[in-house]
């Protein structure tokens, strides 16, 4: 994607738009940029689950900050813009996939398939005990299906040393977890949009991962972090690599 023609296109929907590696980052409203950027291959997002989270509520995030600045983290605002963002998404993506939390995830667009990250260790706590899994949405065409890959398990174990990396965004999420969701949704050298950029794993993922990432954040400063993030990630030995499939036999029907 062309650096120069992009910032032109977006002009003052964007407030700054950055090349680093492979990745683009764009400061702005994700629902004023998206409709901009033209068809992407894949959209993988963790958007904001609507449970007014801050960062003191999980002792692996850092204690500074009272949560999201630009975001109320309610289930308002999360049906008027990340429902709307995913809708979106779904319009200009082969593939979607999505993880919503579980309070609102009723919410979004039924889904084509529907997956999960299961966590023995927990990754926090409900209304009947501690939560050992998070819900994936999948939208559109399986990415290994459509190109005839064969078939990808639709969930995946988390090890429960998979931390989120510390950082002042109220909800990182762990570099593995992104990884596999990246690996999911999309191909190599393909274009991953993520418009719920925060502090820029995905984008870490992207770049670990041969995909062309887009993020959009509107935060001035997780944009900062996200920037820092990725710069790092360009230079530093992958740390990932994408796993090779399992050979898998579909069963023959006879009628």
């Amino acid at each position: 994607m062309d650096i120069d023609k992009l910032r032109a296109t977006l002009g003052d929907k964007a407030a700054r738009v950055e090349q680093i590696g492979g990745q683009i980052l764009v400061q702005g409203d994700c629902l004023e940029v998206m409709p901009l950027l033209g068809k992407v291959d894949a959209v993988v997002t963790d958007p904001p689950y609507g449970v007014g989270l801050t960062a003191k509520q999980h002792k692996w995030f850092v204690s500074e900050g009272e949560g999201y600045t630009n975001f109320d983290d309610t289930p308002e605002n999360v049906r008027a813009v990340a429902v709307s963002a995913i809708s979106l998404s779904i319009s200009i993506a082969r593939s979607v996939v999505v993880t919503p939390g579980t309070e609102c995830a009723w919410f979004y667009p039924k889904p084509d398939d529907l997956g999960t990250i299961f966590n023995s260790s927990g990754t926090g706590s409900g209304k009947w005990g501690f939560k050992c899994s998070t819900p994936v949405l999948f939208y559109g065409k399986c990415p290994y299906l459509a190109s005839g890959k064969g078939r990808r398990a639709n969930s995946w174990q988390q090890s429960p040393a998979d931390y989120a990396e510390k950082s002042a965004h109220p909800c990182p999420k762990p570099i593995g977890m992104m990884t596999w969701l990246v690996v999911r949704g999309s191909l190599l050298g393909e274009t991953v949009l993520d418009p719920f950029m925060g502090s820029g794993t995905t984008l870490v993922a992207c770049q670990n991962l041969d995909r062309n990432g887009i993020g959009i954040e509107l935060d001035p400063d997780y944009f900062n972090i996200a920037c820092k993030r990725v710069d790092e990630a360009t230079r530093q030995p992958r740390l990932f690599s994408e796993p090779k499939p399992k050979p898998t036999q579909d069963t023959m029907t006879l009628e």
